[in-house]
């Protein structure tokens, strides 16, 4: 059984959260252990089954990013890892981390290594850079302002998504999906500048 299905739901990335809290109230009430006290062991084992089952649907469905990810996962999409586990785990096996940088942000992304490495040599060396700091913030705050973006485009291929699913367009539903994709990329790999940026600036 898929998230959606727990909850009755398509596979469609509006949701109305609200309605799904209410929800997800009424139906941990019906699995609630205490209601299942007295059944025997098997009944026992698959309320709490169904109850983490519940419990992780909820948390992903409520969860713009993490609904949009599990969607993509059902439809056979691997996202490429960007999180900081995966960084920290290359880091400690003496490998490096698969990214792709987005073609737009090539050249910012370059400058901004530049910078970061001469803010860590300047730290090791015990001095302050004050002109480097304001050039990081600078960048800080521009790739804010694309998460922001990313986050609108988003927000608009999610309703390509849905108005494919309703209309049964597998080529638009194909489309939507590989945007999906890309943005999700680039959004992660934002996310991870910034985390960079804030951790040289700490």
């Amino acid at each position: 059984m898929t998230y959606f299905e727990v909850f009755g739901l398509p596979e469609k990335l509006a949701i109305d959260t609200v309605a799904l809290e209410k929800q997800f109230y009424t139906l941990s009430r019906k699995l609630h252990p205490d209601r299942f006290a007295s059944r025997p062991a098997a009944e026992q084992e698959e309320a709490l089954r169904q109850s983490s089952l519940l419990n992780d649907a909820y948390r992903t469905l409520k969860d713009p990013i993490l609904r949009t990810q599990y969607l993509l996962k059902l439809k056979g999409v691997d996202l490429e890892e960007q999180s900081k586990s995966a960084t920290d785990a290359a880091r400690a096996a003496g490998g490096e981390k698969k990214q792709i940088v987005p073609p737009e942000l090539l050249e910012e992304v370059f400058e901004l290594n530049m910078q970061l490495q001469e803010m860590r040599m300047a730290r090791q060396m015990g001095e302050d850079e004050p002109e480097l700091r304001r050039d990081l913030m600078t960048a800080k705050d521009a790739f804010d302002a694309r998460m922001v973006e990313t986050q609108a485009e988003l927000e608009s291929l999610w309703a390509r998504w849905d108005g494919a699913v309703d209309s049964g367009d597998e080529a638009a539903k194909t489309s939507a999906r590989e945007a999906m994709v890309v943005l999700l990329n680039k959004r992660s790999y934002l996310r991870n500048l910034v985390r960079d940026v804030n951790e040289a600036l700490e």
